[in-house]
């Protein structure tokens, strides 16, 4: 079967078919759809051996929340709702991947592999890792690359070995996974500049990196010496300047954010991220001053719903606090999960946006109320 039949038109996507495969109990429609009947209020997969319904009383559902939203409670016998089926396919897709790095393999050849078809692999795929089976080549790719040249491998040796086609393939994508050059990755930051600063706040020290580019890190800590150890740490081989003078108006920015008086950044970043990770990133950033959103919140948002970890992960690795707000992801039940610069500091962020959000709100309200007030004179004295 060619390119062309895999991606045609995508298998179940009529309800003629779909209740095809219910009388055909297909295994291979599991997590394409779902079944409810009426008559018993459940909801099923398309393989369950339970007794078969009437045509009548069937309702077809994309996914399982739809089934739940819509009444259906998940079929004991089939436990449509646990996906273990579904995360079976996946595994066995990423073990095809894993197997050879330097192999690219389309998503025609990988739905062969794993025996569903292409539509089917692509949803689930993307539902249970929260990426594409290209975007997982992709990063797979990345990180052979970044482990060879960490090896010490020239680059072409290392672009080779990471399954890279050409070269100029190779540096299209590196930025996104590197950020740098791979030949200043391979020496660790070496021929590059990062300019830093450091100042106190009140949440401690803040140290602000940049590159000729921008920002490349805002973290926080107890002392200022601690942080430069781990931005040297971070770039081995660069050349560190502590240039205060150049860094000030983005300490700046960080101070008045913490006072309450600056509520968006201003800055011009430059940091590295897989796709995914750039999808959170920029959720994050979209998430109002003074609100929280959950993980399960962020990961519906960036198109992937069951990718939670995949987003707390996106969290962790954010290089530049504040900037990129993860303060704001909490967990479902409002509780505080982990920050990459210490809880008591995300508590107190939280605090201090919901304080300043609140005065805020309260000062809009006392100058529309004002303006009531001055209108009604006004009219009051065109009357008289």
């Amino acid at each position: 079967m060619n390119r062309t039949d895999h991606t045609a038109v995508p298998r179940w996507s009529s309800d003629a078919e779909r209740w095809d495969a219910v009388n055909r109990r297909d295994p291979q429609a599991d997590g394409a759809f779902f079944y409810g009947v009426k008559t018993t209020g459940v909801f099923c997969r398309p393989s369950c051996a339970s007794r078969q319904p009437r045509r009548e009383n069937v309702d077809f559902f994309a996914d399982a929340d739809a089934a739940r939203a819509a009444g259906y409670r998940e079929c004991k016998r089939c436990q449509p709702g646990g996906l273990p089926r579904e995360r079976e396919i996946v595994n066995r897709a990423c073990a095809a991947l894993d197997a050879d790095p330097q192999q690219r393999l389309t998503l025609a050849q990988l739905s062969d592999a794993v025996h569903v078809s292409p539509f089917h692999l692509q949803r689930l795929f993307k539902r249970v890792v929260g990426v594409s089976p290209r975007q997982y080549q992709a990063a797979r790719r990345g990180a052979a690359l970044r482990e060879a040249l960490q090896r010490g491998s020239d680059v072409t040796r290392a672009t080779l070995d990471a399954g890279f086609g050409s070269p100029s393939r190779m540096y299209d994508s590196a930025s996104a996974e590197l950020g740098m050059a791979p030949s200043a990755f391979r020496r660790k930051g070496a021929g590059s500049t990062v300019r830093y600063a450091s100042a106190p706040t009140s949440l401690g020290f803040v140290l602000v990196a940049a590159t000729d580019k921008g920002i490349c890190k805002i973290g926080f800590g107890d002392a200022a010496a601690a942080l430069a150890d781990e931005l040297r740490s971070e770039f081995a081989n660069a050349e560190l300047v502590e240039d205060p003078a150049r860094l000030a108006p983005f300490i700046a920015q960080v101070e008045a954010y913490l006072h309450g008086t600056r509520q968006r950044f201003d800055l011009p970043l430059d940091i590295a991220a897989t796709a995914f990770r750039q999808r959170v990133w920029d959720a994050l950033r979209r998430i109002p001053y003074g609100e929280t959103r959950s993980y399960s919140e962020i990961a519906e948002a960036v198109g992937s719903p069951r990718a939670v970890r995949a987003v707390a992960s996106a969290c962790a690795t954010n290089p530049v606090a504040l900037a990129i707000p993860c303060h704001r992801v909490v967990q479902k039940s409002g509780a505080l999960a982990g920050y990459r610069w210490g809880l008591p500091r995300k508590a107190a962020l939280l605090d201090n946006e919901a304080q300043h959000a609140h005065d805020e709100h309260d000062a809009a309200g006392r100058e529309r109320k004002t303006a009531v007030i001055a209108d009604a004179t006004t009219n009051l004295d065109h009357a008289a």
